[in-house]
């Protein structure tokens, strides 16, 4: 299994519409950046990710699991945009932001804290356990 990040700012897709999508889940849609897109195209059913609010609020506050592989976005016309699709798994106790991320030595070299504006993106095995238990989820 592999874990990755999946950014949204909270006003255009929230931790909330995620939930309400149910098991059914929703595409990821709406990338629109060749290294996020192929990261899309790594990803297998079955794995999971951090759902990270950006913009004011800048925290994981969920995770969610891949429930489809990579397929064309059905908001792009041009055929050159995938998604996958993902549905909520559960609520982080609490949610761990940028700032407590950042400062964790631990966590130093995640691509959040390289690379912030990558709206998908790989997280290691050892982040992924470090940041859950930052934020009391232990799934």
């Amino acid at each position: 299994m592999a874990y990755w990040l999946f950014k949204s700012e909270p006003n255009t897709w929230s931790w909330d519409q995620q939930v309400a999508e149910g098991k059914k889940g929703a595409e990821w849609d709406g990338v629109r950046n060749y290294q996020a897109r192929n990261t899309m195209r790594e990803m297998k059913k079955g794995d999971l990710g951090f759902f990270y609010h950006s913009v004011n609020e800048k925290r994981v506050v969920g995770v969610v699991k891949v429930i489809a592989e990579a397929h064309p976005d059905s908001t792009d016309g041009s055929g050159t945009w995938e998604c996958v699709d993902i549905a909520a798994v559960g609520a982080f106790p609490e949610p761990v932001t940028l700032d407590q991320i950042k400062a964790d030595p631990k966590l130093e070299d995640m691509v959040l804290v390289k690379n912030s504006r990558l709206s998908v993106q790989p997280v290691s095995t050892a982040e992924w356990k470090r940041i859950c238990k930052l934020g009391g989820y232990d799934g």
